[in-house]
């Protein structure tokens, strides 16, 4: 399949020059500046990222483009188009001032890159550095009021660097440049879709697994879901799947998923380890800690059911692309933002071998595969759910009277999600962004409670109370790489309010945390 490779160098905002490309049908993928992968004929062109660093530091990231400059398509971005002006012969200035936000593009010579794009149109700056000279054999095609060089090709091979982001929403048509790069340029087909990607893959699963058992840890969540009937088609029998109660899940979630199941043809197995998951987070209170001592008995768990399974070899998983992206970090330059329970291998000693038929998907494209493979719109459109479940929305030490708390405030907070008709108020679904959201529900795209680990005081009736603030999270989102906090009506936030003090004893108070993602995570650990 043709593809383009994006070489990343820390920037914040790589994950969307992917997110665009899939957008548009064309594969692509996601590796740091100093992993490159052997280039192969399905490599059509190559992008350059932003980074947080400047070309002109003695560390800056610096990759070898011999194999790529002038043999394949190139396109730098930000500290891409930096680096190819250093590095070949330009020069790169501080600037007085940052450059950062929107300006406006002019058009000023004929290029591919630029076909179809307006004369002048809005992009988005972000970088310190501006290239004062150009390389030789390189002619700038557009500029801003600030920037002389702010875009430019070399005029005998397929180099191309813009020193803004269309990748960002705020670069009106960037969309049109990233398609003039990948299908113009590079030759991209663009046939990348939900059912060649199942076609593909059920091909591959076949090849892969043999005649050998996967065992799938199933959650309930569209990930685990979707994973669970692409395996079912490519491997039928030989896949077994579990759902355990880790003793963290939202209230009857447990009966409600093992439910849900029943009519789609999977072999389910229930079961529940809740006892043992609670005595290992027992006085711990560190985030990673929690993830990593959950992730460890998730793996035992499979492990004792694997013994149990004859000739089953694989641990299947539902780990899609911003999981493996938020988890890796590029040393030096971009932290992991988080460890999660999907990613890592497994340790020596577990006879497994790991199949991850999602790892490349973001989750609005899991979504669409969902619905290709006819998985029912409840499941496909459910929220995501955390993998350490409600252990990261308890702040501080998990016990069974904290969860007892957060699973009450939570029901109440998700039911009036589905209840509240917003039919007409101009919310699109988070789901599909093609129809409008009927409810709350629909037109968010992860919504929860935190149970905040201090008290405050409250009046009931006459008596003074000292009890847990509660915050309640809603985000929309596309692929959970950025977020926003939802515009909730007012009305709605009240009602809330109101029936979880009421109702859900240990608790006086509610908050709506408002915070975007970044500089926040959408979980609070």
């Amino acid at each position: 399949m043709d593809k383009i490779l994006i070489l990343d160098f820390g920037s914040q905002v790589t994950q969307l020059i992917g997110r665009r490309l899939r957008e548009l049908n064309v594969f692509c993928e996601i590796y740091p500046y100093n992993k490159v992968p052997a280039l192969d004929p399905s490599v059509k062109g190559v992008i350059l990222s932003g980074s947080p660093c400047s070309v002109r530091q003695p560390n800056a990231p610096q990759v070898d483009l011999s194999a790529i400059k002038g043999h394949l398509p190139l396109l730098g971005i930000c500290y891409g188009a930096q680096y190819l002006a250093h590095h070949f012969g330009g020069c790169v200035e501080a600037s007085d001032t940052r450059e950062y936000g929107r300006a406006l593009l002019r058009v000023t010579a004929e290029s591919p890159l630029l076909k179809g794009v307006s004369r002048q149109t809005q992009v988005w700056m972000s970088h310190g550095d501006s290239i004062s000279a150009l390389p030789k054999g390189a002619e700038v095609i557009a500029s801003t009021e600030d920037v002389v060089n702010a875009a430019y090709q070399f005029t005998d091979e397929p180099t191309y660097a813009v020193q803004f982001h269309p990748e960002v929403y705020h670069t009106t048509e960037g969309s049109r440049m990233l398609q003039n790069f990948a299908m113009d340029i590079c030759g991209c087909k663009g046939d990348w879709t939900p059912d060649s990607f199942i076609e593909t893959t059920v091909e591959a699963l076949r090849a892969q697994i043999g005649e050998e058992k996967v065992i799938l840890g199933l959650s309930g969540g569209v990930d685990s879901t979707v994973a669970g009937v692409l395996l079912n088609k490519a491997i039928g029998k030989q896949l077994t799947c579990i759902f355990v109660n880790n003793g963290l899940l939202r209230k009857n979630e447990f009966e409600d998923v093992l439910s849900s199941y029943k009519d789609m043809g999977l072999n389910v197995i229930g079961a529940d380890a809740s006892a043992a998951f609670l005595q290992a987070l027992r006085g711990v209170t560190e985030p990673e800690a929690k993830r990593k001592a959950i992730g460890r008995l998730f793996v035992e768990t499979f492990d004792t059911y694997a013994k149990q399974i004859e000739n089953a070899r694989w641990l299947a998983q539902g780990t899609i692309y911003p999981d493996v992206i938020e988890s890796a970090g590029i040393p030096g330059i971009a932290s992991k933002i988080k460890s999660h329970h999907n990613v890592g291998g497994l340790p020596e000693e577990m006879n497994l071998k790991i199949v991850e038929p999602l790892r490349m998907l973001f989750k609005d494209e899991v979504r669409r595969v969902g619905r290709a493979l006819g998985i029912k719109e409840e499941l496909v459109s459910r929220h995501p759910f955390p993998g350490p479940s409600l252990a990261i929305r308890i702040i501080g030490e998990v016990t069974e009277e904290k969860l007892a708390v957060l699973r009450e405030a939570d029901d109440i907070f998700i039911r009036s999600l589905r209840t509240y008709d917003c039919t007409g108020m101009g919310f699109p679904s988070a789901s599909d962004p093609h129809l409008m959201a009927t409810n709350l529900y629909d037109a968010i795209w992860q919504a929860g409670v935190i149970l905040l680990p201090v008290k405050s005081v409250g009046v009931m009736g006459d008596e003074r109370t000292y009890e847990n603030p509660v915050a309640l999270r809603a985000v929309v989102s596309t692929d959970a790489m950025t977020a926003d906090w939802f515009p909730f009506p007012y009305d709605f936030l009240r009602t809330v309010s109101n029936e979880i003090i009421r109702k859900v004893r240990g608790v006086n108070r509610v908050v709506y945390d408002i915070s975007s993602k970044p500089p926040a995570t959408i979980e609070w650990e």
